[in-house]
């Protein structure tokens, strides 16, 4: 994608919803779905990774804050059923733990 940083960040914002786990299941296990950790922006790593950013990539999956979802978590989710929201960053669904306010 070639647009600016700041235009690509906001049309990703646009296309993130809350979703339930149900309904990322079969992207769980397909191995599509990516877990971005808490202290990670959805966004920024989306937006890394569709301008294939392998630096930043690279580094957060290395610090195990961004990574395919494991069974433990996938597990963990469905135990807890926490708020969810993800983002579609083909052929990756990208998902993390809505924060509690």
């Amino acid at each position: 994608m070639s647009q600016e940083p700041s235009t690509l960040y906001a049309k990703l914002l646009g296309e993130t919803s809350t979703i339930e786990w149900k309904a990322l299941q079969p992207f769980f296990a397909k191995g599509d779905l990516l877990w971005v950790e808490q202290g990670l922006d959805l966004i920024e790593a989306a937006q890394a990774v569709t301008q294939d950013d392998a630096e930043k990539v690279s580094a957060w999956m290395a610090s195990g804050l961004l990574g395919r979802m494991t069974g433990e978590q996938a597990l963990d989710v469905l135990e807890r059923d926490p708020q969810l929201w993800a983002v579609v960053v083909s052929p990756w669904v990208m998902v993390q733990e809505r924060a509690q306010k």
